[in-house]
C-alpha cells in the first residue's frame, strides 16, 4: 500500500496536480476518452490501443503526456476539431491502452503512434505533443519524417538530468524510483497495475537518450514551447530549438508545465496559426523586422 500511495503522488505532479481545478473537473466529466460513439480499439504491436478521432479535415495527431490520457486535451480537441481531423490515442501502458509487459520506452511508444498512423492509412499529419508525448513528437519526426507536416511540442525534454529538468523534480523522481524499486523486491504479491506504475515512473526518471545530431534531423517546420516556470528547464527548451533547422521558440511568461491548461486559448491560437501559415526563415536584415 505505501509503495501504491508513493507511486501515485509522484506521477500526480506530472499529472493531476499540475491542472488548474476546473481543468480537472472538465477532465472528469468530459466525453473525451471515454466516447462510445467514436472510440476503437487497434491491434498495434502486440497491444490494443484505445484512440479517438474527431473531425474532418487535415489529420492532426495529439499526444498526452506520462500517465496521462486522451481527456488531458480536452480544451485542444474541440477546437482543432473544427478545422482537422483529430486523432487522439492512449499511449502503450496508459489509460485504456492496456500493456501488461515488462519494457516501456520513447522508442516503443513512437512506433506505436507511427503504427496507429499506418493502420489508419494516413501518410503524414501534423503533429501535437506535451511532456512525454512532446518527446514522443520528437522521436516521430526524427525516426519516422515523413509522417509529420508539423510539429508543436512543450514541455519536451531530451535527457534525463537536471541540466535538463528542474533539480527539484528530477530528484524529487529519482528518490521516489528507487524507494518504489527497493520496496517492491521485498514484496511477495505484486499487482499488474503496480508494476505498470513502476514503469510509468521508470520511463520519467530515466529517458530519453536523444542526441542533438539526431535532432538537428527534424526537417518539418517545429514550434517548440516551454513555460518560463516549467518543470524542463527554459536554456533545454532554448537549446531544442537551437538544433532544429526549421523552428520558431516560444517561451511562456508566468507559466508552468502545464500550458495547454492554464493558457488554453493563446495555446490554441498560436499553435493554429503555426499550422496554418507558411514557415518563414528569419536572417539578415529580416531579423529588423
Amino acid at each position: 500500500m505505501k509503495l501504491r500511495i508513493a507511486i501515485l503522488l509522484i506521477l500526480s505532479i506530472f499529472i493531476k496536480f499540475s491542472f488548474a481545478q476546473d481543468a480537472e473537473k472538465a477532465m472528469d466529466t468530459t466525453m473525451y476518452g471515454k466516447n462510445a460513439a467514436v472510440g476503437k480499439y487497434a491491434d498495434i504491436r502486440g497491444f490494443k490501443m484505445y484512440y479517438e478521432t474527431y473531425g474532418k479535415g487535415e489529420p492532426l495527431l495529439i499526444i498526452h503526456g506520462n500517465g496521462g490520457s486522451i481527456n488531458n486535451f480536452v480544451y485542444q480537441i474541440p477546437y482543432f476539431a473544427k478545422n482537422y481531423q483529430v486523432i487522439i490515442a492512449d499511449s502503450r501502458a496508459q489509460g485504456k491502452s492496456v500493456d501488461h509487459t515488462d519494457s516501456l520506452s520513447y522508442e516503443m511508444i513512437t512506433d506505436d503512434l507511427n503504427a496507429l498512423l499506418d493502420k489508419l492509412n494516413l501518410k503524414q499529419c501534423y503533429v501535437i505533443g506535451w511532456s512525454d508525448g512532446g518527446i514522443e513528437g520528437l522521436m516521430l519526426a526524427i525516426h519516422h519524417p515523413d509522417k509529420v507536416k508539423k510539429l508543436a511540442v512543450t514541455g519536451a525534454n531530451l535527457w534525463p538530468d537536471t541540466s535538463a529538468v528542474d533539480p527539484f523534480v528530477y530528484n524529487y523522481a529519482l528518490k521516489m524510483n528507487l524507494k518504489g524499486q527497493d520496496t517492491i523486491k521485498k514484496m511477495k504479491n505484486v499487482t499488474p497495475e503496480m508494476k505498470n506504475q513502476l514503469k510509468l515512473l521508470h520511463l520519467l526518471t530515466y529517458e530519453p537518450h536523444i542526441k542533438l545530431e539526431d535532432v538537428k534531423k527534424i526537417a518539418c517546420p517545429t514550434l517548440v514551447i516551454g513555460g518560463d516556470h516549467d518543470v524542463i528547464r527554459t536554456k533545454h527548451t532554448m537549446l531544442i530549438a537551437e538544433t532544429i533547422p526549421n523552428s520558431y521558440l516560444w517561451i511562456l511568461p508566468n507559466s508552468g508545465h502545464s500550458t495547454p491548461i492554464y493558457y488554453k486559448d493563446i495555446f490554441n491560437q498560436v499553435v493554429g496559426a503555426f499550422f496554418t501559415k507558411p514557415y518563414r526563415k528569419i536572417d539578415g536584415y529580416g531579423r529588423f523586422n
